[in-house]
């Protein structure tokens, strides 16, 4: 029996797969050599998710890899037409980052509604500014995205007290549809994007969103950074249309040193790291070797994404 070969798309640090010693030839592969190898792998781990190469390098018609893993919530940086139209199997990290990432939109929404940005800044300026500040129990949130962590993020923003209203791609049972969303926002205190990244939800909230929004409202995007129109969202802020946000993802990744977004007033910018708490590298190796043995004896993957809709459908 063939031994069948894994291909990993690195990034540093490289991800730990100790239980596949001597049942799986693993390769690796960065931007320069994905192309020449991946006709060769049966099995790609996308542990560089941030890299784009997957587009570039992918095989057609080729011979090419029949199971692609990406070590990430979003598959928006590898999907391209050709992966899309193949019958590999594409599956994604979902379940790692549900309940980091909701914990970092509950810290965010209290740190806004408690001002405690400007306590930091009060603080190193030394100067004693007694305000008041809002309380989060009572208001209301509308959380975009129905998938796990929205979910995630909905049930910790519910037990805070906070009214949660949850919006996704069709209505049903505790999930509101896309033409109930401007009405939301408009009695929203928080709006929370946590939507994937698809031609439907790409820069869905721009002017004419942000403007639906009242003057106290707070927006906070943990989904994919072009969901939203970034000069828009800088323009609400500044002209006080919304009363604050925070960004965690952007359009272009790294956030550069000159990018205006780093001085607009009543924003907060945080680099990716939402979903990131100690340990999480290694709870993703030990997810994808999980999924691994699975493919191996032949059983039923799971996490399979649909690649028209762009994330794994069933929420």
């Amino acid at each position: 029996m063939t031994t069948p070969t894994l291909l990993v798309l690195d990034a540093e640090p490289l991800p730990r797969l100790g239980r596949l010693t001597g049942r799986v030839r693993i390769e690796h592969a960065d931007e320069s050599t994905l192309a020449e190898r991946l006709p060769h792998a049966d099995v790609l781990l996308v542990w560089d998710f941030t890299s784009h190469a997957v587009r570039k390098a992918w095989p057609g018609d080729g011979p090419r890899p029949r199971w692609v893993h990406t070590a990430s919530a979003g598959v928006d940086h590898l999907m391209c037409p050709e992966l899309a139209a193949s019958d590999t199997v594409v599956t994604n990290a979902r379940g790692v980052f549900d309940q980091p990432i909701a914990e970092y939109v509950a810290a965010l929404v209290l740190a806004l509604a408690k001002d405690l940005p400007r306590t930091l800044q009060f603080q190193r300026e030394r100067t004693w500014r007694h305000r008041e500040s809002r309380r989060l129990a009572g208001t209301r949130a509308v959380v975009v995205g129905s998938g796990p962590i929205g979910r995630a993020v909905a049930r910790t923003l519910k037990a805070l007290d906070v009214t949660t209203a949850l919006v996704g791609r069709t209505p049903r049972t505790g999930v509101h549809g896309p033409d109930d969303l401007d009405r939301l926002i408009a009695r929203a205190d928080w709006v929370i994007a946590a939507a994937p990244l698809t031609e439907q939800t790409r820069g869905m909230f721009d002017a004419r969103r942000f403007g639906v929004m009242q003057p106290s409202a707070h927006f906070v995007n943990v989904g994919r950074g072009p969901l939203v129109v970034e000069e828009a969202l800088a323009e609400a802020l500044r002209r006080r249309w919304i009363a604050g946000a925070a960004l965690d993802v952007f359009a272009s990744e790294p956030l550069g040193p000159e990018s205006p977004l780093w001085e607009v007033p009543g924003l907060i910018v945080s680099p990716h790291m939402s979903g990131d708490t100690i340990g999480w590298r290694d709870e993703l190796a030990a997810q994808f070797v999980d999924l691994y043995e699975r493919w191996a004896a032949g059983q039923p993957l799971v996490n399979v994404v649909d690649k028209q809709r762009g994330y794994v459908p069933g929420h």
